[in-house]
């Protein structure tokens, strides 16, 4: 059974309906496919880098990341809903082939760093807990991410993806029981933006492992599987309400594990005056400090984070090479599967010649910030005409929301460089 025959099977019943209060817990899913992408390890040493360096000072990146990506997210599968195709597929057709298979080039090699990270932190949390070399470890995640992907379940993945993120959830909240927060003024620092000096890497790193590019491949992807573009108006607008709860909650699960990693990095590390510059490193530290306990939850939260956002970066990467030839990700089809197979392949050899670990975590999630304007730009196009959405084109509302947040992300990408 491929995807869009599993996914029709679970979610995509002609009719309409069944509205009760449980109803629209059965929509949650997609959007955690996507949480799972931005809270991966190099979120996790980029948060780390912004709590240990600057304390509670750069919050406001996670919450703006986070709202910009809510914005985005829903675009995407607002795409996805309304027309049938994904955003690799629709760059693909509406764009002139030499311009359109020029941007998909860059999402896919922005696709590669993001698995590298994943890759990489997950092979990080092997040797942590077992003592494994990382060059072994890479593999191991490497050939973990190809075997589930092989399975061409949707549900399946999706089922596992939920299960990885509620325990890195209840990983972090545990280390905040741990820990002395000062509330009030992470309470002020979410919503004050500031430029500590020597942040600017930091800020890019945030704002890339945040708002992923790959991720709006991904989930305009998943969301266009169901076809519901062919099941009526009634059904598209019923799919597109509740594709906005999904991504709201899945989103905000997002932000709160994020917020948590800087806080929990600011009152363990920078309130001593210890800077990050390695996740196994801050594992070390955070156990004199919160017990013998907090290393062994860091590092399985990190493992989990490792295989199952490494998962979603093949996804994407196969969505994204079939796009290039105007099709749907089917991990059978050769243009999805060498996609998925030559990216896997690439972040694990990256991972094998990498040395400085966490420094490659980083800079992975900054050249992710570099990208994203590319496929903001390039999505507001598709999704702002009606050649494309028909009636389901962007309102001049949500154009005015979608310009506002690619030129914030090119001006903080600016700002960062130029700093």
């Amino acid at each position: 059974m491929d995807i869009r025959e599993e996914m029709t099977r679970q979610f995509g019943a002609e009719k309409t309906g069944g509205h009760g209060g449980l109803e629209i817990l059965k929509h949650i899913g997609p959007g955690l496919l996507v949480t799972v992408g931005f809270i991966d390890p190099g979120n996790w040493a980029s948060n780390m880098a912004a709590g240990s360096q600057f304390g509670y000072g750069l919050l406001w990146v996670v919450t703006l990341s986070t709202l910009m990506l809510i914005l985005l997210q829903h675009n995407a599968a607002h795409l996805g809903i309304a027309t049938g195709e994904c955003l690799a597929e629709a760059t693909h057709k509406h764009f002139p082939r030499w311009l359109g298979t020029a941007i998909l080039a860059t999402a896919y090699a922005a696709t590669v760093a993001t698995a590298m990270a994943e890759v990489l932190g997950g092979a990080i949390a092997l040797q942590m807990l077992f003592g494994l070399p990382v060059r072994v470890g890479s593999v191991i995640v490497g050939a973990f991410s190809v075997a589930m992907l092989a399975t061409n379940s949707y549900k399946r993945i999706e089922r596992w993806i939920i299960a990885f993120v509620s325990l890195i959830g209840l990983a972090f909240l545990a280390e905040l029981a741990l820990v002395n927060v000062d509330w009030p003024q992470a309470a002020v620092s979410w919503v004050t933006p500031s430029f500590p000096v020597g942040s600017a890497a930091i800020v890019m790193s945030v704002l890339g492992a945040v708002v992923m590019p790959h991720n709006l491949f991904l989930h305009s992807e998943v969301i266009q599987s169901v076809h519901y573009e062919q099941q009526g108006e009634k059904v598209i607008r019923e799919r597109l309400r509740y594709e906005l709860f999904d991504t709201l909650f899945s989103m905000g699960v997002g932000w709160a594990i994020n917020s948590a990693m800087v806080i929990l990095a600011a009152t363990t590390f920078f309130t001593r005056g210890v800077v990050v510059d390695d996740l196994a490193t801050a594992a070390a530290t955070l156990s004199p400090i919160l017990g013998s306990a907090a290393t062994v939850i860091f590092a399985v939260a990190l493992l989990l984070a490792g295989l199952s956002s490494s998962v979603t970066a093949g996804m994407a990467s196969g969505t994204i090479s079939a796009g290039m030839f105007g099709e749907e990700y089917d991990i059978h089809d050769r243009h999805s599967s060498v996609g998925v197979a030559l990216c896997m392949g690439l972040a694990t050899l990256a991972c094998l010649l990498v040395e400085n670990t966490f420094q490659g975590l980083v800079l992975s999630q900054a050249l992710l910030s570099l990208q994203l304007p590319i496929t903001i730009f390039t999505q507001i196009r598709l999704t702002s005409s009606k050649r494309v959405m028909g009636r389901y084109a962007n309102s001049r509302l949500a154009n005015a929301l979608l310009l506002a947040t690619g030129i914030v992300v090119t001006a903080i990408n600016v700002i960062s460089l130029a700093g």
